[in-house]
């Protein structure tokens, strides 16, 4: 994976991030590449043929754009994903995440999670 959608890697703060991946650390095969300054490149996804799971892909992409837009960095670093989840309303991506159990609507309390 780490030829063809490496990872940045963590930074203490969104602009370190940033700063970190613009230095080209990982070239273009990063599984988000922004290298190019007109682009932004989602390499992180796997090919398929199923119209289901590229619908769900292109959901979450837009999802993920979505969230960059309209919150601060420091609303980013809080957002937990099961925040991020419930949010979400494209029948697909929802679809999707619950066939991985990836997708979590409803609290959990201590008891039940020990069993």
């Amino acid at each position: 994976m780490n030829r063809w959608a490496a990872r940045y890697g963590y930074e203490s703060t969104p602009k370190a991030i940033m700063d970190k991946a613009k230095k080209n650390c990982c070239g273009r095969y990063a599984a988000v590449n922004l290298c190019n300054y007109h682009t932004v490149e989602f390499r992180m996804f796997r090919g398929t043929l199923k119209y289901n799971t590229l619908i769900a892909a292109l959901q979450l992409v837009d999802e993920i754009c979505d969230a960059a837009f309209s919150m601060s960095d420091e609303e980013m670093q809080r957002l937990s994903w099961s925040e991020f989840v419930s949010g979400l309303d494209e029948t697909e991506l929802i679809q999707y995440l619950k066939e991985r159990n990836l997708y979590v609507n409803e609290k959990i309390n201590a008891e039940q999670e020990e069993l």
